[in-house]
């Protein structure tokens, strides 16, 4: 677990110092080595950070050269079967000197004997892989199946630079860096930016599963897939499960996650495990601890708000399972000290605000272990969230009815204002109150006039809905990223949160947070084998009786009780409602000043205000559109300080 830099140029002056200078904010990604490559006559520098995971000699110290020297590698992640192909190799070929035991010294023999593009199907794990071909004069630039490790990449004024991060690139050409407006709109949209762009135009991100080559001419070849989640793919798979029993694919399932786990609990450092009480963490703790012949550390945050609060529950679980547990509550100073490192910690803006206790739960950890398990992914995979069979049902019904019939009713109930409809379900049993009020019913309409499945969900994961947007002079995306799967409406609606919520929010969250307190994160649920089985499950081995994650859930079984699960999914949410209108206000109000809104022209400044004040007079919930605004305008501050102003977390001084 690394972070890494580079640039290529016709500009060889200096590079040295150049490519030292992108590593210096990526310290926290990896504070136990630096190095540096330089080839000044093809223009090519890679450079380093390392967090040592495995192989913590010198041995595995990075930019590594395969044996004949023909390959150079700067590399982040883990490959878990590192081990496997080595014998593969040794296999083939005789007489190889090994100089340690670390996966990059396996990773590049494997391209000296494979090539890079047949290795990058071989490799499981996750991983940001720049390697250089010396013979062939092509840098590769390469991603994991599902998107785990971040690589960004662009060319600005002639030169090309890569790096794990944006901070890295931004030492080179932050004056050349311009935000994308429409980028920024379906931000505001989504709450995260989906690869492959970036919050800056001509800079890009790699999207999960693809390998893009770069010559020593500069020139940019299109990235290409060596992986992807497809129906057609999976079909003799499905068809195979279609016939076997529950027991049967219980079984093939649980030797697939234990597999998993086993792998990725290999260390030589110290590990242990993130511990929400929920059905994918303890599954995960589950397998590690039947596994070790030793307690298991698990780590969780509560809050003192009790309906945000899970740590009860996980501590039940640790307690069954027996794990050394490790719990801190969260308060809303403790949000508040976060709060400013935000924009560093994440590099772009991002306003997923689970990102708070991410980054403190990362934090805890690392004062006790240097890796981490986490249950990320279940809920994608193996249809966890509500969502799924909800939208899957409406759209069953409103597709049978005309589309003018439903844009006339859409018309009905979008018309009115919220705050009008509220006059009306005011007028209801206060029972129903907080499942029927006038935010819901525009939503309603807005879901109900879909053409399609696809246009329906993205619509239902919208902060914002396209025509609503607050960028000025920003456009938002369409409708058309939805994959159509053969399978059924739920894998469709999974296989888009796979391409794009997964990685480009939930694996972004979990990679900035736990890297910026240096620690390494795994999801044995994200293995690719794991996520192809879950993909050819037929749907009654996701979702029984409207209740998601049927096959985890009877897993799970096998080591916890069902009553210490079994309650409502609440994530990993925080009370952000109320910290704004209360602890968090002051800071809000400083970003959000309209003055400042109109001087910056990014966002509409008579919206947010509009908008600010139904929060805080409590007629509307807009915490999550609040949030979006706050993370950009955090971000935009940010990055116009000083490069010298320094943040802390704990006792780490974090530079820009």
């Amino acid at each position: 677990m690394c972070g890494f830099a580079g640039l290529m140029t016709g500009n060889v002056g200096a590079l040295e110092e150049r490519v030292q200078c992108m590593l210096a904010p990526l310290f926290h990604r990896g504070p136990d080595d630096e190095g540096t490559w330089v080839d000044n006559q093809q223009g090519v520098a890679l450079g380093h950070r390392r967090l040592a995971i495995l192989d913590l000699s010198a041995h595995g110290h990075q930019p590594m050269h395969s044996a004949s020297s023909r390959y150079v590698v700067v590399f982040n992640g883990e490959i878990y079967n590192f081990a496997s192909l080595r014998k593969e190799i040794d296999a083939t070929s005789a007489n190889l000197n090994w100089r340690g035991h670390s996966d990059t010294e396996v990773m590049l023999a494997a391209f000296e004997l494979w090539g890079v593009e047949p290795t990058l199907t071989r490799l499981l794990g996750m991983f940001a892989i720049a390697v250089w071909d010396k013979s062939a004069r092509v840098l590769t630039l390469a991603r994991d199946r599902l998107g785990e490790k971040p690589l960004y990449f662009g060319r600005i004024k002639g030169e090309f630079y890569f790096a794990s991060e944006l901070k890295a690139i931004r030492t080179q050409c932050a004056q050349e860096l311009h935000i994308d407006r429409d980028v920024l709109a379906d931000f505001m949209r989504f709450g995260y930016i989906s690869a492959p762009r970036s919050i800056y135009k001509d800079i890009f991100k790699l999207q999960p599963g693809h390998f893009i080559n770069i010559s020593a001419r500069g020139e940019v070849g299109e990235p290409r897939p060596f992986w992807s989640i497809r129906s057609d793919n999976l079909a003799a798979m499905r068809g195979e499960l279609e016939q076997a029993g529950d027991a049967e694919v219980l079984d093939m399932l649980h030797d697939r996650l234990a597999s998993s786990v086993e792998l990725q609990s290999f260390s030589d450092v110290p590990i242990g495990a993130f511990l929400s009480g929920g059905v994918d963490s303890s599954l995960v703790v589950s397998l590690m601890q039947a596994q070790s012949s030793s307690q298991v550390r698990s780590f969780t945050i509560g809050f003192e708000e009790a309906a945000f609060n899970e740590a009860p529950y996980a501590q039940e679980v640790a307690k069954h399972l027996g794990t050394d547990h490790t719990e801190m509550y969260v308060k809303a100073s403790d949000a508040a000290a976060v709060i400013p490192l935000l924009p560093k910690i994440y590099d772009e803006p991002f306003a997923d605000s689970s990102q708070i206790p991410t980054a403190l739960v990362s934090k805890l950890t690392r004062q006790h272990v240097k890796v981490a398990l986490t249950g990320d992914g279940g809920d994608e995979l193996f249809a966890g969230y509500p969502r799924y069979p909800i939208t899957a049902n409406l759209w069953r019904k409103v597709s049978k009815i005309p589309l003018p019939l439903r844009s006339a009713l859409a018309s009905v109930l979008t018309y009115p204002s919220a705050a009008n409809w509220d006059k009306v379900t005011g007028l209801l049993p206060a029972r129903y109150h907080r499942s029927i009020n006038g935010r819901r019913v525009n939503r309603l309409g807005q879901l109900i006039e879909s053409k399609s499945l696809g246009e329906m969900y993205i619509r239902l994961m919208s902060h914002w809905q396209p025509e609503e947007s607050i960028v000025i002079g920003g456009q938002c995306s369409g409708f058309d990223s939805f994959p159509v799967q053969a399978f059924d409406d739920i894998a469709s609606m999974r296989s888009w949160d796979v391409g794009q919520y997964l990685p480009d929010d939930l694996l972004v969250k979990v990679d900035r947070a736990t890297m910026y307190s240096s620690l390494e994160s795994r999801a044995p649920l994200l293995d690719h084998r794991v996520a192809e089985f879950a993909f050819s499950l037929p749907e009654r081995f996701l979702v029984r009786d409207g209740v998601g994650k049927w096959a985890l859930r009877r897993l799970l079984d096998r080591y916890v009780p069902s009553q210490l699960i079994d309650r409502p999914k609440a994530g990993f949410s925080i009370p952000l409602g109320e910290w704004l209108r209360g602890p968090l206000r002051a800071w809000a109000e400083d970003l959000l000043c309209p003055p400042r809104l109109i001087d910056e022209g990014y966002l509409d400044a008579e919206k947010v205000s509009r908008m600010w004040r139904e929060h805080l007079l409590g007629q509307f919930d807009r915490s999550v559109n609040i949030w979006n605004v706050l993370m950009f305008q955090a971000w935009l501050r940010d990055i116009q300080l000083p490069a010298s102003s320094p943040g802390t977390f704990g006792n780490k001084e974090v530079v820009n």
